[in-house]
């Protein structure tokens, strides 16, 4: 387990540093949201996949223990001892790792929650394609599926720009993604890369949002993402319209020149990339094969097998 994790972050990392080097500055919005969420789903797939071209030879002390059960039909084997309980398996990394989840779990529950409660707080307004919930005495923008926040406070003047730059979140459904790395952090609770995936995805739904709107009225937009900084709620699992750290970026990608054409030959690095992640996975190490190789141990006429950490113990009889 621990090896596949191991594997998983490593992939991810080389993933990330190849967006961040490559991908990030360019205007390619939609191809960088598929290229978050593929590389993210096969950071998890990869380590599972072996090419047998590319695995090394058995060790002999592996070829040794196969030849020792070939000859196994001379004997009787028994088991000495019942298999340990359940709840002797469990280890502390196992309960790390659980309480980890059970921790997020539950404040993924309470930022649920938080959102159930502004729209008990708002009042309704149902449309053909969303649904306007106006908070009183408040400044947030922002959306979470269908349902697009509202707060009372914002200047009239600015709300269709709002609305329109809220409705292409609620169409191009960027909330998924946003739940998808929501339960990702819950089991993947120990990896800061999956907070990094997110975050990059977070900010990339916004330049699609400003691309989109901003082509009916730019000016407009430019002169909304320069005035105040209204207030904003610490929901990570929403598409917000404020947040104080993305303005400059969103201005400068909005202002930034349509990357050309030719420049998407930059994806085609992830096919070079996927082989070497290939080879990596299904090489395996001879000092890992033999580490993890079953160790025989004679204790009087009990044969005492060890399997990486699991131990059963049999009773040879003649």
């Amino acid at each position: 387990m621990i090896t596949y994790i191991l594997e998983c972050i490593t992939i991810q990392l080389v993933f990330l540093l190849v967006y961040d080097l490559f991908l990030k500055k360019e205007t390619f919005f939609q191809w960088n949201r598929f290229y978050l969420l593929a590389t993210f789903v096969l950071s998890m797939i990869l380590p599972w996949i072996k090419i047998e071209a590319l695995k090394t030879t058995v060790p002999n002390s592996l070829a040794a223990f196969q030849t020792f059960f070939l000859q196994l039909d001379e004997v009787v084997v028994t088991a000495s001892e019942a298999a340990d309980s359940f709840w002797g398996t469990i280890t502390w990394e196992y309960i790390v790792f659980a309480s980890g989840i059970a921790i997020m779990l539950i404040w993924f529950m309470v930022k649920l929650m938080g959102l159930y409660r502004l729209r008990k707080k708002g009042s309704i307004q149902y449309y053909s394609d969303f649904v306007k919930i106006t908070i009183p005495q408040s400044s947030l923008a922002f959306s979470f599926f269908r349902n697009v926040f509202f707060g009372a406070d914002i200047p009239e003047e600015k709300q269709e720009s709002i609305i329109s730059h809220e409705l292409v979140h609620v169409r191009q459904m960027h909330s998924v993604d946003l739940i998808f790395f929501e339960l990702m952090r819950i089991v993947f609770w120990f990896n800061p890369l999956v907070y990094l995936y997110q975050m990059r995805i977070s900010e990339l739904h916004e330049f699609i949002a400003d691309d989109q709107a901003s082509k009916s009225n730019k000016k407009q937009q430019y002169e909304l993402l320069l005035s105040e900084v209204f207030q904003n709620q610490n929901f990570s699992l929403v598409n917000q319209f404020y947040k104080k750290s993305l303005i400059k970026k969103r201005i400068v990608m909005m202002t930034k020149e349509k990357s050309k054409k030719v420049y998407q030959l930059k994806y085609a690095l992830l096919l070079p990339i996927l082989l070497s992640m290939l080879t990596y996975t299904s090489c395996e190490k001879e000092d890992k094969i033999v580490e993890e190789a079953v160790e025989l141990i004679p204790l009087d006429e009990t044969v005492v097998v060890r399997l990486g950490t699991d131990r059963i113990d049999f009773k040879v009889e003649p």
